[in-house]
């Protein structure tokens, strides 16, 4: 009894020294991509009449961080414009099985449409679908980045069929400068 009480601490205690000489699990190459957009940001720019609602000036602000370990993007948006104030909660990261980058985004209607992010160079595009304002529709985001990736614009369109596509809005962003630490 008294070999097999030891052999078995043994065995335990060889098994943790394995599983602690793991090296923690990485992110994906691919999300350092995401990176561009941590930080705090602010946009303005124009809706179009779309089947979501009425066109007009829109203006807002969000902020992007890494969070669990890296692993994955959040971002919280802030929005004036034709139809009041929206909020919104992003999350995207690696999805291994499909290999590309994946967001799903979280609105304070209640809509929940995913995507998958694209990255070449500095052009971002996100293409999903989903419930939004109470409509099933597909959308397309694409951001140019400016050289200095400080700022720049973004162009969104939207259908309802899958087939047509209407402009829905064009914004600038401008990231804002960190505070000075006193």
């Amino acid at each position: 009894m008294r070999r097999i009480t030891i052999l078995l601490f043994l065995l335990v205690f060889c098994f943790a020294t394995v599983v602690q000489a793991q090296a923690p699990a990485q992110p994906d190459p691919e999300v350092k991509k995401l990176h561009v957009w941590v930080g705090h940001w602010t946009y303005e720019g124009q809706y179009e009449v779309s089947p979501l609602g009425p066109g007009g000036k829109v203006t807002g602000d969000w902020t992007a961080q890494m969070i669990l370990g890296g692993f994955f993007l959040q971002g919280r948006l802030t929005q004036k414009g034709p139809v009041g104030e929206t909020r919104v909660l992003y999350i995207t990261g690696y999805d291994p099985v499909n290999k590309n980058l994946s967001s799903e985004f979280y609105m304070d209607d209640g809509s929940r449409p995913s995507a998958v992010l694209t990255i070449n160079g500095n052009t971002l595009t996100w293409a999903g679908k989903g419930v939004m304002a109470g409509k099933q529709c597909e959308f397309k985001e694409t951001f140019t980045l400016a050289a200095d990736l400080t700022s720049m614009t973004d162009k969104g369109e939207i259908s309802v069929d899958g087939k047509t596509w209407t402009p829905l809005f064009e914004r600038t962003h401008t990231k804002a400068k960190p505070a000075e630490k006193k």
